[in-house]
């Protein structure tokens, strides 16, 4: 089984290893599941969350593919490249939800990237518990040895706090 390659995925470690591009508003925080207004997860072992607030906030890493060990022989052969993200809003706010994940060359120039529609949650109409967005690549060419996984959002009415957008559970693991 592939492992994760993303480091702190789901808050444990408060915000180590990520780099904020966006920390609008009250900023970035984690807090423990299920939180105020909060749904449990549907995983066991994950006990946190990271929230956004009322300007936008989004988080980035960039995994360096050869330096956690894949080959340029292996990364040229195309091997499936699977990308998961958890969000899920409150149940007394709406929030914005947004993700991209590019495949990167040496240079680190996009050779493809899944970059979903924003979604809006409104707890006034739709189900904010927590749901998945998953997404696998292939037949991206030859040369890939980074990937960006950038993702976050903000929530809809302004509220100061962290009423935005809730992620944990990310994941990208690379099968060789």
């Amino acid at each position: 089984m592939a492992r994760n390659l993303l480091k702190n995925p789901s808050g444990e470690e408060q915000l180590e290893f990520w780099d904020l591009t966006e920390n609008g508003g009250s900023q970035w925080k984690v807090e423990d599941m299920p939180g105020d207004c909060g749904f449990d997860f549907c995983t066991d072992g994950v006990t946190k969350y990271f929230v956004t607030s009322f300007e936008l906030c989004l988080k980035r890493q960039v995994i360096d593919l050869l330096a956690e060990g894949y080959s340029p022989e292996e990364l040229d052969n195309e091997p499936a490249v699977t990308v998961e993200d958890w969000y899920c809003g409150r149940s007394d706010c709406g929030c914005t939800y947004q993700m991209t994940v590019s495949l990167l060359d040496e240079n680190q120039e996009v050779m493809k990237e899944f970059q979903p529609e924003r979604v809006t949650l409104d707890p006034d109409c739709d189900d904010c518990s927590w749901k998945q967005v998953s997404h696998t690549f292939s037949e991206y060419g030859p040369g890939m040895r980074f990937i960006s996984f950038e993702h976050g959002g903000q929530d809809t009415r302004y509220w100061d706090g962290w009423f935005g957008v809730r992620v944990t559970g990310s994941a990208v693991t690379v099968e060789v």
